[in-house]
């Protein structure tokens, strides 16, 4: 028999309307599947190491997991080449839940969606209600929320970001106290905001000593963006940190866990 845990390449609608692109993604699934999934959606960059990292974990965990790929159908490069606007994305990562809610190994009510970076904002707003009922209007909602450094200083400040109205699905949310997209002290603000909101529903993890983008494996760059530094615009410093990076993935893998009962 084939290694079960050996992604396999798969392509599925988005969701756009009348014309949905073709979006390619990496689909695995543990020796033993739970019916849990989670979707994994990659940064700015484009695929890079932390999505198969991040899988690995969650395949440990017993979830299948579909890394997605929003740039190639779109003939992007990533970096600075990517969409004008977030929402723009939102269709890929509906359009994703779609596919694995259709799929015979994937309980529809246990599927739950990851991201780093741009994909960590996706992970945010398919937490809210407006775009969950405008995209999936039968009612069906991702069951858990995990965005990695999603630009906390953004939401409810940048229009298309309005972070409130929730679909009530848990959110766990991991930064780096260095993070050079937030001023200090934006991801705190994001949990007592949303707190306020929602009591119970955002838990804050920040990781000492880590970067923006700490849990990739590829060489140290430092890149310019206008979302930067709290919308001032400006460089931003990409550095791994190994142990960070594990702590987030094993938070992440336990969270799942708990919330998709694997």
């Amino acid at each position: 028999m084939p290694d079960e845990t050996a992604p396999e390449r798969v392509t599925f609608d988005s969701l756009h309307s009348p014309d949905p692109l073709k979006i390619p993604a990496l689909y695995s699934r543990p020796k033993a599947p739970s019916g849990a999934a989670v979707v994994i959606v990659h940064g700015s960059s484009g695929p890079d190491s932390r999505g198969p990292a991040l899988a690995a974990a969650l395949l440990g965990a017993g979830m299948a997991t579909l890394e997605i790929d929003m740039w190639a159908p779109r003939g992007l490069k990533g970096g600075l080449d990517r969409p004008k606007s977030l929402t723009d994305t939102l269709p890929d990562v509906f359009g994703a839940f779609a596919y694995l809610a259709g799929r015979d190994d994937v309980d529809a009510e246990r599927i739950g969606i990851a991201g780093f970076s741009w994909g960590g904002v996706m992970s945010m707003l398919t937490a809210t209600r407006p775009h969950a009922e405008r995209w999936l209007p039968g009612g069906e909602r991702f069951a858990a929320h995990a965005p990695f450094y999603p630009v906390a200083w953004a939401y409810d400040r940048v229009p298309g970001l309005e972070f409130r109205e929730f679909t009530g699905a848990p959110i766990l949310l991991q930064c780096g106290a260095l993070d050079s997209y937030d001023p200090p002290g934006a991801p705190e603000r994001l949990r007592d905001e949303t707190e306020r909101l929602a009591p119970g529903l955002l838990r804050l993890i920040v990781h000492e000593g880590a970067t923006h983008a700490f849990d990739r494996t590829e060489p140290d760059m430092m890149i310019r963006d206008p979302f930067a530094h709290g919308g001032q615009g400006g460089e931003v410093l990409f550095a791994a940190n190994g142990e960070a990076a594990a702590a987030a993935r094993a938070a992440a893998a336990k969270f799942f866990s708990d919330n998709l009962n694997t």
